[in-house]
Parts: C-alpha cells; structure tokens; sequence
C-alpha cells in the first residue's frame, strides 16, 4: 500500500498535483487515510487545545466582573471608568507581547513546549487576581494570562496543523477556536454562581490539566525534523499514526519537504512571493478579525447588554450569547471539510455585517426609554443601575448580538486561525505566526481600551456601525485574496504559492 496522509483523496487524475503518480493514486490515499488510528491524535489536540479553553476563559473575564467591582465596598478595589477600560484592555497588551515571545519560542522550544511554557504566567496571573488587594494586582494578573494567551494563540495552531492529516485537519483546526468559546461559555456560566475571587481560582484547573497532559504528548514531527531529530520524529508520527500504519511513507514526504525549507527565513526571502503573499494574508486576516469588533462585544458584554436594557438579566444574555458562540463553532467544524473555508468566510461576514448594521440602526433610531440609553452616560456607568425594559422591541440587542457572534464563530473566528497554520511557509511558520498574535492583539488592545471613550462621546451606535463596514471589507477580502484550501495538503499549499499555479489547489 502506497498511503500518503500529507494528500487529499483525488478524484481526477492526471490534472491534479500528486505526491505519488499513477492513477491509483487517489485509491491509495483513501485507504491510507482510513487506516489511520485518529484516537492519539485527537488526544494530543485535546491536550493542546486546554490552552484555549484557558484562553477563553481569560480573555472575558472581565464581563462578570467589571459590573461587580464598580460598586465594590473596598475602595482600592473599586473600578471607575477609566480603571475599568484598562482592566477590560490590557488582557491584549499581554497577548501582543505573548505573540513576540512566541516568534522565538516556536523556533527555540518547539510548539509544543511553548504551550507548556505559557502554563507558568497564566497561572500566577490567576493566583494575583484570585489574591488581589488592589487594582495594580488585577491589572497585572490581566497582563500574565493575556501574556499567556498570545503564547497559545501562536503556538496551538501551528502544533495542530502539523500533527493532523488533511483528513481531519479542517475539523481538528476549528478546536481551537471551539475551546476557546467553550472557556468564554463555563466563565459565564460561573459568573453566575460564583465570587469573582472564585472565578480566577477556577481558572487555575485548566491550566494545571493542560501541562499534566502535554507532558505525554509528542511534539510535531516536522519540527523535530527541522532540529535534525529524525529518529524521534518518527516516533512521534508513529505514535499518532499508529504501528500499524503505513505511517514511514508520510514521513519521507515530510522529511523530503522539511529538508527544502530547512534554512531559516532570511530578510531577502521576504520579497518573493512564496513568503511574503501568505504571511500578508494570514497578517491582513487577523487585522480584520479584531476589527470586526469581536473582542470588544466579548469583553464588554454584560455592559452593552445593560446599556440596550434587553428583556432578561445581562449575565443571562451573555452565557446565552454564549452557548449560541459554542453551538456555531461546532457547525464550523463539522462544516469546514465538507463545505470548504472561503464560503463559511462568506456566510459569516454577511452575518456579522447585518447584526453590526441592525444593533447600530437600532441604537440610533429606538428612543431612549425603548433601549435603555441616555445621552452623555458612560457604558461602565450605565452598568450601575437596571433599566426597566418597556418593550419586547429590547430584544433585538441580544438577537443581534447573538447573530453577530454566531456568523463570527462560524467563519471569521475558527478560519482564520485554522488558514494562518496552513498557509504559512514552515521556515517563516514560527515568527510569522508570532508576528499574526501581536498584529490582532494589539488592533483588539486600540478597540477594547477606546471602546468605552468612543462610546461615551459619540454613542454605543457608532462603533457598531464601524464594525460593520469592517465585515463589508472582509466579505470583499476573501473573495479576492484567501485560496481554498479544503483537502489540500500543506505541500499542495506551498506550492501554489511558490507556483502561482492554481492547478495544485483543485
């Protein structure tokens, strides 16, 4: 048996780009891919993807807790304004410098023991917000877990999309994504019961499960192949292919395409095409991600809720937006492989570009005493006091928004992530994938730490607004710009790019 797990199942020969001619080429891909044993595989994902989940968890935090702080009896714990925009912001200030770090722990450590490093940060992070006594302690436990999560952001999908086969690297590269919405979900769902002290000691269980894990995983082949490991490397894909698999003729394939990128990156490199046009996509993409408004409606939601006065409780809404986000991922994954990703970009910026248009529409045309807002008032400030909804027209705040989120979580959340790890050229994988984390953080730390001042001059319409003709934009970009790249291998990949040759990608 001829098995090649690096390509996809090929239906028509000759016109397609093979790893191995002939025309049983596509019959012995299929029965390569369905010999293969997926159960350690998916174990070593999940093991990974607990960074995620932690990720999740951390980056929203704040929406329980900002509403309780403002009206806390102890005064250096209490948030005013601009104490509270900080606090909601500067997760993303840590995950920009956790993406830099990653530039050279990809490379230094491997991705796996990146993953493993950013265990260390995220739990002192959670042990000073836990302990707090002032603000300075939330703060920095803030900047220790965004730290962390730049690190995981970086790190995971490079890690899964390197150990995956095309089979399955679709659905396994939309977990990270799942886990981070699943995070964001169970910290909403705790908020519900729990003291915000409780929520940042919960934190610490994730954490503490991933490294436990991880530390019986194997790291990426293909890394270990570009540090000269060859013998360990083909353990690692024997271990998450299975003995009995014809896993030896995959490893060829991938050591003969480590070995024509085993030179690092240089800067002259960076004019051709083959390095410079994905790593543009994949920088551009996560540009455009931030600013469709994700992190802002993610990290203020209770607020916003409490600003448009829905129907039911804010922390209701926001573990109901929630459990929407997580359902909508789930279809993103099941959807990738079968549907393809450029058309799940489509359907998901015309989603988020018709909630963004009808919550700012709304907020704008609904009078005051109908969605809850006032002229002049801050949103942080807005969250001290529960307007009486007069009017079952209040909830088409939290129908937008749950929409919002459901066409992000469908296309531009898990995609993006899942595209930056297939397009990148392996000798720039790890500092490209670094550079995507500091771009999309640092664009989320601009929205997230002027969202409220913008809010407060100019009204909660005008950012909606804004982000709508950000997901016009987007809608425009992947029609232009993002290639399929549904069943291709990460061979075929490179090679479309190093080829212009759009032959590799049918």
């Amino acid at each position: 048996m001829e098995p090649s797990a690096r390509e996809p199942l090929v239906r028509k020969p000759s016109s397609t780009y093979r790893t191995f001619p002939g025309s049983a080429a596509g019959r012995l891909d299929k029965e390569y891919l369905e010999s293969l044993r997926n159960k350690r595989l998916y174990l070593a994902v999940f093991a990974a993807v607990l960074g995620n989940f932690n990720f999740g968890f951390a980056l929203v935090y704040p929406s329980p807790v900002i509403p309780v702080l403002e009206a806390y009896p102890v005064p250096a714990l209490k948030l005013d304004p601009h104490k509270a925009s900080w606090f909601g912001s500067v997760f993303t200030l840590g995950a920009a410098a956790g993406g830099l770090s990653a530039m050279v722990l990809n490379d230094r450590l491997g991705r796996k023991l990146s993953i493993m490093f950013s265990a260390v940060p995220s739990a002192v992070g959670y042990a000073l917000m836990g302990s707090a006594q002032g603000v300075w302690m939330l703060l920095l436990g803030r900047v220790l877990t965004g730290y962390a999560g730049g690190v995981t952001s970086a790190s995971i999908p490079v890690y899964i999309s390197e150990i995956s086969h095309p089979g399955v690297r679709g659905m396994l590269g939309a977990c990270p994504q799942i886990m981070a919405v699943l995070g964001s979900l169970i910290l909403y769902a705790l908020g519900l019961i729990l003291d915000w002290r409780w929520l940042a000691v919960a934190g610490e269980v994730p954490v503490l499960a991933m490294i436990v894990l991880l530390c019986f995983m194997p790291n990426s082949p293909r890394f270990l192949l570009s540090q000269g490991k060859e013998d360990e490397a083909l353990r690692s894909l024997c271990w998450l292919r299975g003995k009995d698999t014809d896993y030896a003729r995959e490893y060829e394939q991938i050591k003969d395409s480590v070995r024509k990128q085993s030179r690092r990156i240089s800067c002259a490199e960076i004019k051709d095409p083959f390095i410079y046009k994905p790593i543009l996509i994949a920088v551009v993409m996560r540009f455009l991600q931030q600013l469709s408004g994700v992190t802002c409606v993610l990290v203020y939601l209770q607020s916003i809720f409490k600003k448009t006065a829905v129907i039911l409780k804010p922390e209701y809404d926001a573990a109901l937006v929630g459990l929407v986000r997580l359902f909508s991922v789930a279809i993103a994954a099941v959807s990738m492989d079968k549907a393809g990703r450029k058309i799940l970009l489509f359907v998901s910026a015309g989603i988020m570009l018709a909630s963004n248009l009808t919550m700012g529409l709304y907020i704008h045309f609904v009078p005051p005493s109908h969605n809850g807002t006032t002229t002049n008032e801050t949103l942080v400030s807005s969250a001290n006091h529960d307007a009486e909804p007069t009017n079952y027209i209040t909830l088409i705040p939290l129908l937008a928004t749950m929409f919002f989120i459901m066409g992000y979580a469908m296309g531009w959340g898990p995609i993006t992530w899942l595209l930056m790890s297939e397009i990148l050229p392996l000798k720039a994988r790890g500092v490209a994938s670094g550079l995507c984390v500091v771009v999309s953080w640092l664009t989320a730390f601009m929205l997230t730490r002027f969202f409220l001042p913008v809010v407060e001059n100019f009204g909660l319409e005008v950012p909606f607004l804004f982000f709508a003709v950000i997901c016009a934009g987007n809608f425009l970009f992947t029609g232009c710009c993002v290639p399929e790249t549904k069943g291709r291998s990460l061979e075929q990949i490179e090679s479309y790019f190093r080829t212009g040759r759009r032959s590799f990608m049918r």
